[in-house]
């Protein structure tokens, strides 16, 4: 899994990345073919902002999250991304 992580208007810090690597660890676990994350840090005023685009092996997903806090952010992301992907794979394992 290739995570790439950029900021807009914000320095991304070790503490950041950290946080961030662990968190995606968790979806990785779920789908053994993930590809590429892409995760994009920005904050407008006082709003902190988090989305990623997750290639898995025949579908891409996005999320957005959008909170005080860039961690909250980030947690609420990958949960989103989470029920995305156990969605699809829900899907995809319903066949016969």
């Amino acid at each position: 899994m290739q995570l790439i992580i950029t900021g807009h208007h914000l320095e991304v810090t070790e503490a950041l990345k950290a946080h961030i690597h662990s968190k995606f660890e968790k979806l990785a676990r779920h789908s053994d073919n993930v590809a590429d994350v892409h995760v994009i840090l920005s904050v407008e005023k006082l709003i902190q902002k988090a989305e990623a685009t997750l290639q898995v092996s025949g579908a891409n997903f996005f999320a957005e999250d959008h909170q005080e806090d860039m961690y909250a952010a980030i947690d609420e992301l990958v949960d989103k991304l989470d029920r995305q992907i156990t969605k699809h794979k829900e899907k995809t394992g319903s066949h016969r």
